[in-house]
């Protein structure tokens, strides 16, 4: 039987070896669902910036910004994003220089593909546990943390009242709310307000506007609910 890729977690390959860049990206694609692949320094810098993938898997010695210089541009503001160097240099020097950047691991070439595997799946875990995000598909996700709907590393601007809509609905992904806790959530200031089912309609067509079809699922006579991949 066919495992699932994981698909709430997305990787960045950076290696200039054309031939071990395309092994390793056809390895990482049974088991990602998003893969990304830079073959230097700059490119793997300029994916970062776009996509924002959770673990970085990397090279030190590429043209234009070596592994290194990247990984500290980096970390100049994310101490978060997961990053494990693979080299062929095991020299005292880059040790220490990566020891500083907060790295998961320093694999040496060549790489056994059980050690990365492990690596690789021990990150994800590490991530899933300490992750304050839900995914509702490969690029969307909610942020607890901070109250707030992504799409491609870019925030959903959203009024007032979509706000806390989604903070009720992504407060228990899977739960159906039904329109009238939604209603009495959305106005619980407002004890004496009558409740109004066409306000929340009206609502949830607005804020379908501005967010990807399916992301809130309306179970017919019980209400709405978000289902997470």
């Amino acid at each position: 039987m066919k495992a699932e890729k994981i698909k709430d977690i997305s990787i960045l390959l950076a290696e200039d070896e054309t031939e071990l860049r395309e092994t390793l990206s056809e390895y990482l694609q049974l088991f990602f669902n998003r893969v990304y692949t830079a073959s230097c320094g700059n490119e793997a810098y300029d994916i970062y910036k776009q996509k924002s993938p959770d673990i970085i898997l990397t090279d030190i010695n590429m043209p234009n910004l070596d592994g290194l210089e990247m990984i500290a541009k980096i970390r100049e503001d994310d101490k978060e994003t997961k990053i494990i160097v693979i080299s062929a240099h095991s020299d005292q020097e880059k040790l220490l220089q990566a020891v500083k950047l907060h790295l998961e691991a320093y694999l040496i070439k060549p790489i056994k593909t059980d050690t990365l595997k492990k690596m690789l799946f021990d990150t994800v875990e590490l991530i899933r546990k300490t992750s304050h995000r839900v995914y509702v598909n490969e690029t969307i996700y909610w942020d607890y943390d901070t109250g707030t709907l992504w799409k491609n590393a870019k925030e959903i601007k959203l009024r007032k009242m979509e706000s806390l809509l989604l903070r009720l609905l992504f407060s228990e992904p899977n739960r159906c709310f039904s329109a009238q806790e939604i209603f009495e959530t959305l106005h619980e200031e407002k004890e004496n307000k009558e409740f109004s089912s066409h306000a929340i309609t009206s609502l949830m067509k607005r804020i379908r506007t501005k967010l990807p079809e399916e992301l809130i699922h309306n179970i017919y006579g019980l209400g709405y609910k978000i289902i997470p991949i």
